[in-house]
């Protein structure tokens, strides 16, 4: 199958493809818990796919379906921007965007990685957040309460407490 006709199934999404769209770049209908509508293209995967080469490289492969399943918990998540480059690029969200590590070419394994969380495996319990404990500086994520907590390789993945 050609990467202009790739059809995902699963969390909650269609078969509809990019002929429907008449794009040239794949469509993935991706549904939140609102039944609101989220497209992702290739440009959307491969992003994806940079920020969990550089979040991830080195953590094992449920961790890259971890960080890969924040991304799209927060597209869904009202308390977030509504687009995977909005999500990815809001202030200081990512480490690798702000210190420039994102400009990285992922491999394979991050793209599958990618794919298996757009197919609903989300290893985080719909985290929001994670940070690897022994290298964050950013102190708010070491002192904010939180919930439904897993640590995953290096990483510990969260919700915050309201």
């Amino acid at each position: 199958m050609s990467e202009n006709n790739i059809k995902f199934y699963g969390r909650g999404m269609t078969n509809e493809s990019s002929e429907l769209y008449h794009e040239k770049e794949a469509v993935v209908e991706v549904f939140n818990y609102q039944n609101r509508h989220l497209y992702l293209t290739d440009n959307d995967i491969y992003l994806m796919s940079q920020v969990v080469f550089a979040e991830s490289h080195g953590e094992p492969y449920e961790g890259k379906v971890a960080v890969a399943s924040v991304i799209l918990n927060r597209v869904t998540n009202p308390s977030f921007p509504n687009s995977i480059e909005k999500v990815i690029k809001q202030k200081n969200a990512f480490s690798c965007v702000k210190d420039g590590a994102i400009h990285v070419t992922p491999d394979a394994e991050c793209r599958s990685a990618v794919i298996d969380a757009i197919k609903g495996n989300d290893p985080t319990s719909d985290a929001l957040f994670f940070y690897n404990p022994q290298t964050s500086t950013c102190s708010w994520m070491k002192q904010i309460d939180k919930k439904n907590m897993k640590t995953i390789g290096k990483h510990v993945f969260f919700q915050t407490k309201k």
